[in-house]
């Protein structure tokens, strides 16, 4: 059998699904895949801020035509950028082990969050980051910052601004995190939800597809992702929007051999949901654990509401 990956062009994107392809090779020997390069609308317009262009979103919406025409049979995501509602017709096939969740500073000068002089330029594409970073140190000025992780890191190292925020996951996929200068705490950068994940996406009919991408699931991931996910999709959905969410999930009976823990064994996941305003004055801070990933996720984002995060998120546009 032979499938074929839409894919971005970026290194990150490519990077990402070739590590899938590997994977699945070695799990299915004899699997040959190929990679068709598709360039988005989000890698096309690099001139505005991305919530401003339609979010996220940009970066999916072509590949997941290329889906479901039947021109490809796969597509490989960074969750976090990927729609918490899948358009008819697709799912999530595989998420594998999650990566790096933290987001991390880079600086030509070695600023840290601490040591940035007041008024220094901070570069980064989300709301989310550009807030928690305001909510820390009020005095510096966040600024767009778009292009893919190499474009973003050659700005930063020449000096465009201060310092830039970026996934670490991205970096260290990359081989890049020798230039991290500060690896941010979960306490002051809560990520994205899904952050660190990759979504392999295919037909929901394609059962074929499906069956191979099975050997690459991982379900800590999955229904810690999931949790945050339902965070998100409680408080409206949209991934541009000013949300954190962390999720971890633990299983409560282990076996002696790792290896023979059943995918739907019992597990405990613990949720952080953050919801702040854009200039990180105003924040909503919910905690909660349970054992139902959608329950937990959508509850909690119950009790951020509760709490006042649509009075936050009503003042925020974004398309």
């Amino acid at each position: 059998m032979k499938l074929i990956f839409a894919t971005r062009p970026s290194a990150l994107a490519r990077w990402q699904t070739q590590w899938v392809i590997a994977a699945l090779q070695a799990a299915h020997p004899g699997l040959e895949c190929e990679e068709k390069i598709i360039t988005t609308q989000g890698d096309k317009i690099l001139d505005k801020p991305l919530p401003e262009i339609g979010g996220k979103g940009l970066f999916t919406q072509e590949l997941e035509h290329e889906l479901l025409s039947g021109a490809v049979h796969c597509a490989v995501h960074s969750l976090k950028d990927l729609p918490v509602e899948n358009p008819a017709g697709l799912t999530v096939g595989c998420i594998p082990a999650r990566a790096e969740v933290r987001d991390v500073l880079i600086s030509a000068n070695e600023y840290t969050l601490a040591t940035l002089p007041a008024g220094a330029v901070v570069g980064t594409s989300s709301l989310r980051r550009a807030a928690q970073i305001l909510a820390q140190r009020p005095d510096v000025i966040t600024q767009s910052l778009r292009g893919n992780v190499d474009t973003r890191l050659r700005k930063a190292l020449d000096g465009q601004y201060h310092a830039i925020i970026l996934a670490g996951a991205g970096l260290t996929r990359l081989g890049l995190e020798e230039h991290v200068t500060e690896w941010l705490p979960l306490d002051v950068m809560l990520p994205a939800p899904g952050q660190g994940a990759l979504a392999v996406q295919c037909r929901a009919d394609d059962q074929a597809t499906l069956n191979l991408l099975a050997a690459l699931e991982d379900d800590p991931t999955r229904k810690a992702v999931n949790a945050e996910r339902a965070f998100l999709s409680g408080l409206g959905g949209g991934c541009a929007l000013p949300v954190g969410a962390y999720a971890e999930c633990e299983h409560l009976h282990r076996a002696a051999d790792a290896v023979q823990v059943m995918q739907n064994a019992e597990c405990r996941i613990t949720l952080r949901g953050l919801v702040i305003s854009l200039d990180g004055k105003k924040a909503v801070k919910v905690t909660g654990e349970g054992a139902d990933a959608e329950k937990l996720g959508w509850g909690l984002a119950q009790n951020a509401i509760a709490q006042g995060a649509n009075e936050i998120l009503s003042l925020i546009t974004v398309h």
